[in-house]
């Protein structure tokens, strides 16, 4: 038995369609009894077997596409995890009980992902319908056979459709990739310090978003900051990439976080689609052991001390950027840490969830944070991505950067460097 007291390879086994299980390598780990029944075969002549050892091609018929077709399906599905529907397949079977015979047979075949814990693909999940009945009952008459001529016509041309399309999304994603890679690099100064960064665009999203972080290092001392423009996709992003040249740039000449978002500020009211944007920024004095940190209507960050208590700089909060009708100082807040804390910056795609309070969020957070502080920023970083997102991917984006505070000095390089 398994789960709450269902078994659930007796459902499996029950099923009445034909379920198949492979392995990403397309080895069948498991069949039920519908699918023996369906394709004539036994469960020794299946199990542990490649599936295109089991049902090739036929051999006689130099057009056949039923096993390439399928190939590419399984494949697809176990690369991204997304269920694929193919459509109506003509797909010849071996007589089992008549080497070299084959049976002209039609299948509808639909592939899904079984995940793992950690979302990679375990499984592949194959379920055929056959149809081969239906397409030979519209036989009878030069009319049925040309209606049954167009019907696998038309699916064969639906594929191929289906083919470009992917083909089409899968360049379009690999643009958006390089785009995100350009306006979002990683920071180059990580390797001075314990630090992590990570970004996950929304789920059904190109892999861009409108959400960024930046690390600017300065004689003494660290800036850090982390921002969230409305929307997603290649509009959000180019405005993103703007709205974090320009915060990247004012830190390296502002006195502190709220100056740095004042200037921000201002220019972003120049900028189409900049509304509303939120923003933090987080100054870190090696000297002093003192944060100094503003945020502009951004969820706030979190600083862990030594000892796992966890505190959110919310003392310096102000409206998003545009949100005043005149330009006014953003408040600044001083706070001081102990070598050794780790400051956690976010966006709100990590704490918030529709029909939740955003206070549920954050104590999910502040308390993960708290359990695993002691880990690598990497690890943690890891951790609070898979405690706090939901299972199936957040609908907003998320970036987040994991800070260990610790001196220059004691982290290898010279101060001031």
């Amino acid at each position: 038995m398994s789960g709450p007291g269902i078994d659930y390879q007796a459902v499996f086994q029950a099923m009445p369609g034909a379920l198949a299980l492979l392995t990403p390598r397309l080895v069948y780990a498991d069949v039920n009894e519908a699918f023996l029944s369906t394709a004539g075969r036994t469960r020794e002549q299946v199990v542990g077997r490649y599936l295109f050892d089991v049902f090739p091609d036929n051999p006689r018929d130099p057009s056949a596409t039923g096993m390439r077709n399928l190939r590419a399906s399984l494949e697809r599905v176990a690369a991204t995890g997304e269920r694929d529907s193919m459509a109506l397949q003509r797909y010849d079977v071996e007589d089992p009980d008549r080497p070299g015979e084959w049976r002209e047979r039609y299948w509808s075949p639909v592939n899904a992902a079984v995940l793992a814990p950690d979302g990679s693909v375990a499984l592949l999940l194959h379920r055929v319908e056959e149809v081969t009945e239906l397409i030979r009952a519209r036989g009878g008459g030069d009319r049925a056979q040309v209606l049954e001529s167009e019907l696998y016509t038309r699916a064969r041309e639906l594929q191929e459709v289906n083919e470009r399309l992917r083909r089409a999304h899968a360049r379009e994603r690999e643009v958006a990739l390089h785009l995100q890679e350009a306006m979002l690099p990683t920071p180059r100064l990580l390797g001075r310090h314990q630090a992590a960064v990570r970004y996950r665009p929304a789920t059904g999203a190109l892999n861009v978003c409108g959400d960024w972080y930046d690390l600017v290092d300065l004689p003494g001392r660290t800036a850090v900051a982390v921002g969230d423009v409305v929307g997603h996709g290649l509009r959000a992003a180019g405005v993103m990439g703007q709205l974090r040249s320009a915060l990247s740039a004012a830190s390296r000449v502002a006195d502190g976080p709220g100056q740095a978002l004042d200037v921000l500020d201002l220019y972003a009211r120049d900028i189409y689609g900049a509304e509303s944007t939120t923003a933090v920024s987080v100054f870190i004095d090696w000297d002093s052991r003192t944060l100094a940190y503003s945020s502009a209507g951004h969820p706030p960050p979190a600083l862990c001390h030594p000892d796992g208590t966890v505190v959110l700089l919310d003392q310096a909060t102000d409206p998003p950027l545009g949100a005043h009708p005149e330009h006014r100082p953003r408040p600044q807040v001083h706070t001081a840490f102990a070598d050794g804390s780790v400051l956690v910056l976010y966006t709100d795609g990590l704490v918030e969830r529709r029909h939740e309070d955003i206070d549920t969020g954050l104590e999910r957070l502040t308390g993960t944070l708290a359990h695993h502080h002691t880990t690598t920023p990497e690890a943690l970083a890891d951790i609070l991505l898979g405690s706090l997102l939901p299972p199936g991917g957040s609908t907003d984006d998320t970036a987040l950067v994991v800070l260990r505070l610790r001196p220059p000095a004691e982290a290898g390089w010279p101060s001031g460097a």
